[in-house]
């Protein structure tokens, strides 16, 4: 079984197309208004977003990695981009910076390395 993607709701989808097309996505089905789909840069895995006048972001966190965090964070930041967070060492070892989508969406643009699947607490 593989993740072939993830889809969130969204109240604008023309906003949130430009939003996460500066993060980097590529979009690459266009049925605006009501859904958009996109390519990660890196990988196989895909995400989406439909229309929805009724948006719950409570408990909606989206993890995208990037090997070049802190550049990418500043790259972001000169186009406009809000962050909650800059990138810091969790505890679990993960460099995370913090952001939210047009929506609300809770964004964790991070760096894992070998942590990502195999941190020294993985179940063997």
């Amino acid at each position: 079984m593989n993740l072939n993607q993830v889809t969130l709701a969204s109240s604008n989808i023309e906003k949130s197309v430009k939003f996460y097309q500066m993060l980097g996505l590529k979009l690459i089905v266009d049925a605006s208004p009501n859904y958009v789909r996109f390519e990660c840069p890196d990988g196989d895995s895909t995400f989406s977003l439909h229309f929805s006048g009724d948006i719950n972001v409570q408990g909606t966190t989206i993890y995208f990695e990037h090997e070049e965090l802190e550049e990418m964070v500043k790259t972001l930041k000169e186009k406009g981009i809000k962050f909650d967070s800059d990138p810091e060492l969790k505890p679990w070892m993960w460099y995370e910076a913090h952001l939210r989508d047009p929506d609300g969406h809770h964004i964790i643009l991070f760096r894992a390395g070998e942590n990502r699947k195999n941190p020294p607490w993985r179940i063997a």
